[in-house]
């Protein structure tokens, strides 16, 4: 087979997005090395901790959390790199919170020691302040040994499944095997443990103090010092006689996905795997008034604020008083609506399914507004209402968040449900580019994991959104509209979950990258971002962003044979679709430099040239 050529075809044959990297995409960082040891200073992160280059862990922080788990903005105050030591003075200050300190990493030897001194400039709460380690996902299935603080140990292995808790508590130190020999890790001034994070499509495991199951929040007093050490020390592999086929084994395992610095990966193989998923986009949130179709680009298929798109998701908090008016707004696309209704079991559900009831509705979701999933009371209640209405839809549902909380409430969430839901929020934890990317190659774990639990129901993804829509493990109450009308927005309108990469030509090459690894057998559904506004395909006057131009590339395979296929390094990424003998290729390069991959399907192969940060779509026809 060979790729038709498209307007503004390139070296591959066809249709470009992005290729540009814009300044402030990726996090600037500078190496430090000495020794055997290197890092990468990236913001307030040591990243990419290596021993002779071997990847041991993905990076340290020092982290403030205040009462609602919010990150308290950190500033780098100075550096200071000298031949054994790296010294890093932060400020961390916002929220209610000011701590001032010290994160340094000093090379002894084989080990590697980091601390931390910060004191507390004033009486405040908090949830959380301390080291936070982040350990690589290629570590899954590797032995792990922790060592708890009364000198006892537990042999286990790193979580393959996605962990729904702590696969580790009581730590004071772990040791773990890689392929360049045997790792310690001593921690002192707290006790630790491990919770998986690729729950959250964060590409690592992280081990963090203090403990969960103490009371939070908790005080820090004015001028209170905080001091915690993390010790890294290294057997080599030449010391302990390795380096066979184990250690290649080991090898393979330590190349953490969304790292593309091992050298070039130059084929990609997609297989048959079910439809082509539908693609959605989320309504928007912003204040009115909304603009009206823009000119320019635009996802082929249909009108109105959302065209192209195969539905439009809204969410309808019952407790807020402008539900209606967003419903209303939300219609207004001319497009199917996937409802998703926020509730408690006092709510009225008549209430909601009589404003559908003239709609076109293709779904609805019910979540409890306190736990973000689906409890059995309101399935019933919804159930209830749907039939005193005589409406027939489908009932879905599961976590309005993350996947964590499906995971973790998988035995609360009834099995009769139609589908199962969840969304995607890589950037819960740090807004760094590099999380972003990286979290894409754990997308497509999240997105195999909730297929096996859904057993053979569809799985509905989204909305994914960059930032949070909301806070769900805040624990004090969230702002909310006090209009009835749209003049404050709703929602995401009422949180920090603006960014300015909505408007990157790069989130183009991201977006494509993201539904390759979410497009696996059982997905039925995709919905990306929001409609128009600070969190949208288009901008608050309308304009179309780069993203739009994927999004409509995507919606065109809506029913299609789909061909998918995971990503070898994490970086470049490819799916397909095949529709009445014409089948076409979307790929993405979401790394660092330029590169050249291999396609192959089951209707032929195409080689690609894609730059940094750039999407294609190609053509297959028979030669």
């Amino acid at each position: 087979m060979t790729p038709e050529a498209g307007d503004g075809a390139d070296a591959g044959g066809g249709t470009d997005a992005g290729g540009t990297t814009a300044p402030g995409w990726w996090s600037p960082s500078r190496t430090w090395s000495c020794g055997d040891w290197s890092l990468e200073l990236r913001g307030d992160e040591l990243a990419d901790i290596r021993f002779r280059r071997r990847l041991l862990l993905r990076g340290v922080r020092a982290v403030v959390r205040d009462a609602d788990w919010g990150t308290v903005p950190t500033r780098v105050v100075d550096a200071e790199p000298g031949e054994s030591q790296l010294t890093v003075r932060l400020a961390m200050e916002g929220l209610g919170l000011s701590v001032h300190g010290t994160l340094t990493a000093a090379v002894e030897g084989d080990a590697l020691e980091i601390r931390w001194r910060a004191v507390s400039a004033q009486a405040a709460e908090t949830n959380r302040v301390g080291l936070v380690l982040l350990h690589p996902p290629a570590l899954a299935g590797g032995p792990l040994t922790v060592r708890h603080p009364d000198g006892t140990t537990t042999a286990m292995r790193f979580p393959i499944d996605i962990s729904p808790h702590q696969p580790a508590l009581d730590i004071s130190g772990m040791d773990w095997r890689f392929d360049g020999g045997e790792a310690r890790l001593s921690l002192s001034g707290d006790v630790f443990e491990m919770e998986d994070q690729r729950n959250w499509t964060d590409a690592s495991y992280k081990t963090y103090s203090r403990p969960l199951a103490l009371p939070f929040p908790y005080s820090l007093a004015e001028g209170e010092v905080l001091e915690q050490t993390a010790r890294l020390e290294v057997a080599p592999a030449d010391a302990l006689g390795a380096g066979t086929a184990a250690s290649q084994a080991a090898r393979h395992r330590a190349t953490p996905p969304g790292n593309d610095a091992a050298g070039p990966v130059d084929r990609i193989e997609l297989v048959a795997a079910g439809a082509f998923p539908s693609i959605g986009v989320a309504a928007s949130t912003a204040p009115d008034p909304a603009p009206g179709p823009a000119p320019g680009p635009t996802l082929a298929g249909a009108s109105g604020s959302a065209p192209g798109t195969a539905f439009v998701l809204v969410e309808l908090d019952l407790a807020t008083p402008n539900w209606r008016a967003a419903l209303e707004r939300a219609a207004r696309s001319g497009v199917p609506l996937d409802v998703r209704v926020v509730a408690d079991i006092r709510d009225d559900l008549h209430s909601v399914v009589d404003a559908l009831s003239a709609l076109p509705v293709t779904r609805i979701g019910i979540y409890d507004r306190l736990d973000s999933i689906t409890l059995p009371p309101l399935r019933d209640a919804l159930r209830r209402a749907l039939s005193d209405r005589g409406l027939a839809l489908p009932v879905i549902g599961g976590a309005r968040s993350h996947f964590t909380e499906l995971n973790r409430g998988a035995r609360l969430v009834p099995g009769d449900l139609d589908a199962l839901t969840f969304s995607v929020t890589p950037l819960f934890h740090t807004l760094d580019t590099e999380q972003l990317v990286e979290s894409v190659p754990i997308q497509r774990l999240v997105a195999e994991q909730a297929v096996r639990m859904a057993v053979g129901r569809p799985v509905h993804i989204g909305p994914v959104t960059l930032r949070p829509r909301f806070n769900n493990v805040a624990t004090r109450p969230a702002p909310t509209p006090a209009a009835s009308d749209l003049s404050e927005g709703y929602g995401a309108a009422f949180t920090d979950a603006d960014d300015p990469r909505m408007a990157a030509p790069e989130l183009a090459a991201w977006t494509v990258a993201s539904a390759a690894a979410l497009a696996v057998d059982g997905v039925a559904t995709l919905c990306y971002f929001e409609e128009w506004g600070p969190r949208g395909i288009r901008s608050s006057d309308g304009s179309p962003r780069p993203v739009v131009q994927v999004l409509g590339w995507l919606s065109e395979l809506d029913g299609a044979s789909l061909f998918s296929g995971p990503s070898r390094d994490g970086t470049v990424w490819a799916l397909g679709g095949r529709h009445e003998g014409r089948t076409t290729v979307i790929a993405a390069n979401i790394g660092h430099r330029d590169r050249e991959v291999t396609v192959s399907t089951p209707a032929g192969e195409v080689v690609l040239r894609l730059g940094s940060g750039e999407a294609t779509r190609v053509a297959l026809t028979p030669q």
